[in-house]
């Protein structure tokens, strides 16, 4: 696939917290899934948009089961 400048527009929305939660499928630090994260690389513009608008709906509706269970021991 030819990946234009149009591509590289758009950031990968990783933080280097790189962990999949068992329970949700999600990566505890952005949110994606293991197919998501895998195909970056080769999204268009149009589908790497969606997926980041469909992470702040994950963060809230997750974000905090999942904090819970990746907070050190004496954090939970």
């Amino acid at each position: 696939m030819n990946r234009g400048v149009d591509e590289a527009q758009v950031a990968s929305p990783c933080t280097s917290v790189c962990s999949i939660d068992s329970m949700t499928g999600l990566c505890a630090g952005c949110f994606r899934t293991l197919d998501e994260i895998a195909g970056w690389i080769d999204l268009g513009t149009d589908a790497r948009r969606a997926v980041v608008a469909a992470l702040a709906g994950r963060r809230a509706r997750y974000g905090g089961a999942i904090a819970a269970r990746y907070a050190p021991d004496g954090q939970r």
